[in-house]
C-alpha cells in the first residue's frame, strides 16, 4: 500500500516524478505495477521540495486527501516546483486509518520530510513517539523518527543546488565510513524501523526521508528501487519507467544517498 519516490541531485521539477514518466506517481496512483498490498492509491497524495531561494532550510509541502488525478491544479504546480531534493507520495490507507490531510505523506518537521509505505501496529510505536498529528500509523512512525532526529540533531545543511556526482558518472557505491554526511538521518530510520519491527514482526516499514541534502530509505516488507543518473539518483517504490538502470534494494536494507555517493547496507 502507498507508493513514493524521491530525487536527489541537479534541480528537477516534481513533474519528472509525477506526470512525465510513463509509470510516474500519477500512473501509480491508479495502476501500480509492483504493489503487494492494495490495488489503487486514491486516499490522498503529497509532495515536498526545497527552494534554494529561501533563507530557511525548511521544505515546502503540498498535500491533499483526494486522489492525485482529481487535483486540477497539480499539473501546473508540478511543472514549476523545481529543486535538487524532491519527495512525493500517493496513499492507500490501511483499513481503519483516517483519510485526512494530516494522515497523508510527506510528514514534516523542521528540515525533514518523511513518507511511509506499509503498515505497523501503533502500539509498537508508543514508546518511540510522544504523539502524532494524526491517529494513523504512518504519522506515528514519522513522529518517532523526528523525535530520534531531534535527540541527535546535526548542523542545518543548505539546500541542494549541485549534482550528486560529476557529469558522466553514476553515484558510486562506497563504504559506510566514506559517507559521513546524512548519517544521522539513516541512523534514525534504522533505529525506528528495527525497534518497531521487534514489537510487530509482521510490520511493513518502507520509509523514505530527506533533509535537503540527503535521501534515506528503508526496504522492509515491500519493494524499493534506485536508479543512478549522471547528475543524481532516483529512489522509488517501483520503477517510474521501463528504461535500464533500475536496481532493486534487498529487503531489510537501508539506502543512503548524499552528494558523496550512494550506499545500501543490511538492517
Amino acid at each position: 500500500m502507498c507508493r513514493h519516490a524521491a530525487w536527489l541531485g541537479a534541480p528537477r521539477t516534481l513533474a519528472e516524478l509525477i506526470h512525465e514518466p510513463e509509470h510516474g506517481l500519477l500512473r501509480q496512483s491508479y495502476a501500480p505495477r509492483r504493489q503487494r498490498h492494495g490495488t489503487v492509491n486514491a486516499d490522498g497524495f503529497g509532495m515536498g521540495w526545497y527552494d534554494p531561494g529561501l533563507t530557511t532550510p525548511e521544505p515546502i509541502r503540498y498535500r491533499r486527501s483526494i486522489p492525485m488525478w482529481a487535483d486540477a491544479n497539480l499539473p501546473g504546480l508540478a511543472r514549476v516546483a523545481r529543486s535538487g531534493c524532491l519527495l512525493a507520495a500517493v496513499r492507500c490507507a490501511t483499513v481503519g486509518m483516517p483519510v485526512e490531510e494530516s494522515a497523508t505523506a510527506p510528514f514534516t518537521e523542521g528540515r525533514w520530510l518523511l513518507s511511509h509505505n506499509g503498515r505497523v501496529d501503533r502500539d509498537a510505536l508508543r514508546d518511540l513517539a510522544e504523539g502524532a498529528e494524526s491517529a494513523c500509523d504512518s504519522a506515528w512512525l514519522a513522529a518517532a523518527v523526528f523525535r530520534r532526529l531531534r535527540a541527535d540533531c546535526s548542523p542545518t545543511p543548505a539546500p541542494v543546488t549541485a549534482p550528486v556526482t560529476a557529469p558522466g558518472t553514476a553515484p558510486a557505491v562506497v563504504a559506510a565510513s566514506d559517507v559521513p554526511a546524512g548519517a544521522a538521518l539513516g541512523e534514525a530510520l534504522a533505529e525506528v524501523v528495527t525497534s518497531a519491527a521487534a514489537k510487530d514482526p509482521v510490520a511493513r516499514l518502507n520509509l523514505l526521508a530527506c533533509d535537503g541534502v540527503t535521501l534515506a530509505a528503508t526496504a522492509w516488507g515491500d519493494t524499493l528501487f534506485h536508479r543512478p543518473h549522471p547528475d543524481g539518483v532516483l529512489v522509488a517504490s517501483e520503477p517510474l519507467c521501463d528504461g535500464p538502470g533500475w536496481q532493486a534494494v534487498p529487503d531489510r536494507s537501508l539506502l543512503l544517498a548524499t552528494a558523496d555517493g550512494l550506499r545500501v547496507q543490511p538492517l
